[in-house]
């Protein structure tokens, strides 16, 4: 007899409860087709997600019912300032930080395979005590990981071609981009890409394309010399250390997204399998431009999957009712594939 599939387990916080978090995961999961390919488990706190409900309801939008869900219930701290929709304080940022820390918990305890994380405000945390770049860092603090990257997929809704981008610098001010890219970084994150593709997406020889820093890539030396002077000799060593892949590079910054452009709008099929950005706005611009609502934001190297979507708290809308979950659908429909990759090869 066939051995039945495991159905991925997922754990998914809800975000700053200020935010359209509670919005965005209330309305994807008022889809069943979700509910039938996984396991899920929202991480926050039951008064919040029941307001959320019966707001949605009163301005007439689909919305999953609370009392149908499975929930792990954290309750704000009374000592800190009231929650107000559509206005992040301390007591909102404090209570982000607790789901992403129980869910980290609970994962690494073995009660789920993966982690769909809503937007937080990182000032919030701040102001909490938590003094951490994003949710990115503490997850790999609290993994116990070194090696981590921040990898960016969306898949077109015109072609289905797949578009992946990793950052090889992420949250650092563009002064110390030149000072912080060097081999040895360069060499940590493409192995982290070429495991992920390897075995999250199944491409065993990949093609890697590897943006410039300077403009025109540097133009031999006349407009900056990070390229001749290191890029250019690691990609050679890469490209023997990795005989199976194809390594492009470095491709200038203005035309490398170019093809991916091509492939997403279905105007050509010459793209690469995956995008090494060199710091964070190089590699965010063209995929917020061609994939804002479906953009996933997920970290590999860590020994579970994270995925996340790729928007803010946004507080100017929360409450509103008008919040598009295209990008928490599309976070945990790759979480659930992603997953499935790793416990039902």
């Amino acid at each position: 007899m066939l051995q039945s599939k495991k159905l991925p387990r997922l754990a998914i916080t809800l975000g700053d409860p200020s935010g359209i978090g509670p919005e965005v995961i209330l309305k994807v999961l008022a889809d069943p087709a979700l509910h039938q390919h996984c396991d899920l488990t929202i991480v926050g706190s039951d008064r919040i997600l029941q307001a959320t409900y019966q707001q949605l309801q009163n301005q007439g939008f689909q919305a999953a019912k609370p009392n149908h869900l499975r929930v792990i219930d954290l309750e704000p701290d009374p000592s800190l300032p009231p929650l107000e929709i559509g206005v992040g304080n301390q007591s909102s940022g404090a209570l982000s930080f607790q789901y992403l820390d129980t869910a980290i918990t609970r994962t690494l305890q073995g009660e789920f395979d993966g982690i769909i994380t809503g937007p937080i405000a990182k000032n919030l945390w701040n102001l909490a005590g938590y003094n951490y770049p994003g949710q990115t860092e503490f997850l790999a603090e609290k993994a116990k990981v070194k090696r981590f990257g921040m990898l960016f997929v969306a898949r077109s809704p015109y072609t289905g071609w797949t578009l992946r981008t990793l950052l090889a610098t992420t949250h650092i001010p563009l002064t110390q981009i030149s000072q912080t890219l060097n081999p040895e970084l360069m060499s940590l994150k493409l192995e982290l890409l070429v495991d992920c593709l390897r075995h999250e997406f199944g491409l065993e020889n990949p093609r890697i394309a590897v943006a410039g820093l300077n403009p025109h890539s540097g133009e031999n030396g006349q407009l900056g010399t990070e390229e001749k002077d290191w890029l250019i000799p690691w990609l050679n060593q890469q490209r023997d250390r990795y005989p199976y892949i194809q390594l492009d590079g470095p491709i200038p910054p203005d035309t490398m997204w170019v093809k991916p452009g091509q492939a997403w709008f279905n105007l050509g099929k010459n793209a690469h399998d995956a995008y090494i950005a060199l710091y964070h706005d190089q590699g965010l611009i063209p995929v917020k431009l061609m994939a804002f609502d479906r953009a996933v934001n997920t970290t590999i190297g860590l020994p579970f999957i994270r995925t996340s979507p790729d928007h803010g708290t946004a507080f100017d809308i929360a409450g509103k009712g008008i919040a598009d979950g295209s990008s928490m659908k599309a976070a945990i429909e790759l979480g659930i594939e992603l997953v499935n990759n790793r416990i039902n090869p």
